[in-house]
């Protein structure tokens, strides 16, 4: 039986705990993935360099999954763009079932092998594509379909999984094991697997961003500004990074549809938009690199 199906030995009369002390003990659960994420910080960091090239040289982020952990890569691919401004056509999410699995499960939809590699091969994979496999067990079939259609166009492929020496870890370029072992509601991998996944999905791909120079020392600086309360924050972010006042600050923003980046160059550089923002181009998009020449 598999770590993540196996019943857990510890609070076998979880159902009769006080109220208190039942959310106190699913919380303190909770502590096992990020453990777990820790443990696999080295092959995460070997999957953040092995993907810098390939998306430097034009290439996408594929997300695959099937429930819970198909969810999980939806949710990672989407808020790439109003964080880092990154472009939704190169973050694309498979999950098993379609779109709709998203809202409402679709039974058996993550047994079908070959529409995980039918689905994949449809998004027109290349060699710069980086995939991202996820799967609490590691075995299921829409995901290692999909694995496979990846490597036959030598795509890089990373395999997230919940149980050691699993076939997609085995199998994908990159396996990334998070060793949270038995559920305390026994097979429930919605629970610390699936936290699991989100805490190294989003190290990966928040370390793959401020590698592309999406960050400017811990600040956001290339958000893309979709509603006020980000407005907002680009003011906020561009007055700190550069001493400004507000005043000064938004007219700036205001010049260059409040890209955060050609904000700050231009105000600590004291010169035009147009001038900061080729400043920016020439030094690849680095914020650090732009105030140094």
């Amino acid at each position: 039986m598999l770590k993540t199906e196996t019943p857990s030995a510890a609070h076998a009369e979880l159902d009769q705990y006080p109220t208190a002390e039942l959310v106190t003990t699913l919380i303190d659960d909770q502590m096992a993935a990020v453990r777990a994420v820790r443990l696999a910080a080295p092959r995460l960091a070997a999957a953040v360099t092995a993907a810098l090239p390939r998306i430097e040289a034009g290439g996408r982020l594929i997300y695959v999954g099937a429930g819970t952990s198909g969810r999980l890569g939806v949710l990672d691919s989407v808020e790439l763009y109003p964080t880092f401004s990154w472009p939704p056509e190169r973050a694309i999410a498979l999950l098993a079932g379609g779109a709709g699995a998203m809202f409402v499960a679709v039974e058996g939809a993550e047994d079908d092998l070959e529409q995980g590699a039918a689905d994949l091969l449809a998004a027109a994979p290349t060699a710069n594509d980086i995939v991202l496999l996820l799967a609490a067990s590691g075995a299921t079939p829409y995901v290692l379909g999909a694995l496979r259609a990846a490597r036959t166009v030598g795509a890089l492929t990373v395999g997230f999984a919940n149980n050691v020496d699993a076939p997609l870890t085995n199998e994908a370029d990159i396996g990334v094991t998070l060793d949270t072992g038995s559920e305390i509601i026994s097979g429930s991998t919605r629970l610390k697997a699936g936290t699991s996944q989100k805490l190294a999905l989003n190290t990966f791909s928040t370390a793959l961003m401020v590698r592309l120079h999406k960050v400017y020392g811990n600040l956001m600086v290339d958000l893309k500004p979709t509603n006020a309360k980000l407005v907002r924050r680009a003011v906020q972010l561009t007055m700190f990074a550069t001493g400004a006042d507000e005043m000064a600050a938004r007219a700036v923003l205001e010049q260059c549809n409040f890209h955060v980046k050609v904000a700050i160059v231009a105000l600590r550089q004291q010169e035009s938009v147009a001038l900061a923002r080729a400043r920016l181009d020439a030094a690849g998009g680095s914020v650090r690199q732009a105030l140094a020449h």
